[in-house]
């Protein structure tokens, strides 16, 4: 196949699919190996970013996904309705980053390193769809497991969760005296 042809395919396919797909899932249908498919894919990007096109191509775990450029966002709002825009709170990133570093991971769990119910943040995470259910624990009851999703890695712009910030010793200092500073402001009420 004709590279021309094969970019156009690889357009087309993530244009319908609305979603991510897979390498393997394109490099299938264009009937190429994966790596050539991925230079293929990766060729596309780097088009789309130097035309300053308004779409782009991300990756996301081995995936591939068709979407806006994010500097171009203003003029999609005057276009469409402004689109639902849900707040995270302290408590919901707090949660969060705990399943993004920790996953996959049962709430109970969760709560053991909070210190409070947790209810109400995982539901909603997982109603934001940024944490969704990974499996169970196979233990008495079994527990579900929570992990991030593919929308959180488009909303925090990173491609895989390797992408994560590290946490230095320093930082685990930090959290702790926090954490601790709050107990003692409990304690005093």
């Amino acid at each position: 196949m004709e590279i021309k042809k094969a970019k156009a395919a690889l357009e087309a396919i993530l244009f319908a699919m609305g979603g991510s797909v897979s390498l393997a899932v394109l490099a299938e249908a264009l009937e190429q190996d994966k790596e050539t498919t991925e230079k293929l894919l990766h060729s596309l990007m780097d088009e789309y970013v130097a035309a300053g096109r308004g779409i782009r191509l991300i990756e996301l775990e081995g995936s591939f996904q068709m979407c806006s450029s994010p500097d171009l966002y203003d003029y999609l709002i005057r276009v469409a309705s402004q689109p639902k825009k849900y707040v995270l709170t302290d408590v919901l990133l707090e949660t969060l980053s705990i399943v993004a570093y920790k996953q996959p991971i049962t709430k109970t769990e969760i709560e053991q390193i909070r210190g409070v119910n947790s209810d109400h943040a995982v539901s909603r995470l997982a109603e934001f769809g940024l944490i969704e259910e990974v499996g169970r624990l196979n233990a008495p009851g079994r527990p579900i497991q929570f992990g991030t999703t593919e929308a959180f890695l488009r909303h925090f712009g990173i491609g895989s969760l390797e992408e994560l910030p590290e946490i230095g010793p320093e930082q685990i200092e930090e959290l702790k005296q926090e954490a601790e500073e709050e107990i003692q402001l409990k304690l005093e009420i």
